[in-house]
């Protein structure tokens, strides 16, 4: 699926950033405690979910899937999305925003990519730009939340993740360095560790200077034949 062109623009300047030609790449398994995440993915192979076959696992999708409209449409009945760091890397410089890779639950116990690719990925149109490579960035006091048809779905801060650059970093031995990239970089648990498939989805990150990184978008089910 070839790449639409989107536009962000960069929180604190105005700056339109422009970009049609990129990687889109989605990481998964990226927590920090490799204890919790092992239990995770055994947790999963117990339903049916195969392993990853490196943790962290990377997805390379087509990016045309990403998108920054406000209704995606969907093939499935049994979908759910998740508030995600979304790393930008353009022009030698680097950006945060936010994003929800949306996934097919029913596919993801046949194939963890497949059930990725048949979903658009929504993300935002505002983003921040960060220190030359991301250092000095207080990535552990990033607040990120997402809530589903207004019942508070995730909460926390990156903390539980690793460090989004750090991820695009062990990404980069595979990607050209010279090509745009987006990354979305994982996510938070569950609250209540079951996946909802709502209508309206919201995703926030809090900046620890405050500023907020956020999405809204809806998803249209498939229509009952």
């Amino acid at each position: 699926m070839s790449a639409k062109a989107l536009t962000f623009t960069v929180a604190g300047t105005g700056e339109k950033l422009h970009i049609d030609d990129f990687d889109l790449v989605v990481a998964g398994y990226t927590g920090r405690d490799e204890a919790s995440v092992r239990a995770h993915i055994e947790e999963l192979a117990a339903i049916g979910v195969p392993e990853p076959d490196s943790v962290p696992a990377f997805y390379p999708m087509g990016a045309g899937l990403a998108t920054q409209d406000g209704e995606i449409t969907v093939g499935g009945t049994y979908t759910s999305g998740e508030v995600e760091p979304v790393l930008v890397r353009h022009g030698g410089r680097l950006f945060l925003g936010v994003g929800s890779d949306h996934t097919d639950r029913d596919l993801e116990r046949d194939s963890v990519a497949r059930s990725k690719e048949v979903c658009p990925k929504p993300v935002s149109t505002t983003v921040v730009e960060l220190p030359e490579g991301g250092s000095g960035f207080d990535w552990d006091a990033v607040r990120a939340e997402c809530t589903v048809d207004g019942a508070v779905y995730q909460r926390g801060t990156l903390e539980a993740l690793r460090i989004p650059t750090e991820v695009l970093a062990l990404r980069d031995t595979a990607l050209p360095a010279e090509r745009s990239v987006m990354m979305l970089c994982g996510t938070l648990p569950l609250l209540d560790g079951t996946f909802v498939a709502g209508t309206s989805w919201s995703l926030a990150l809090r900046l620890p200077d405050g500023t907020e990184i956020s999405h809204v978008y809806t998803v249209k089910a498939p229509v009952a034949v």
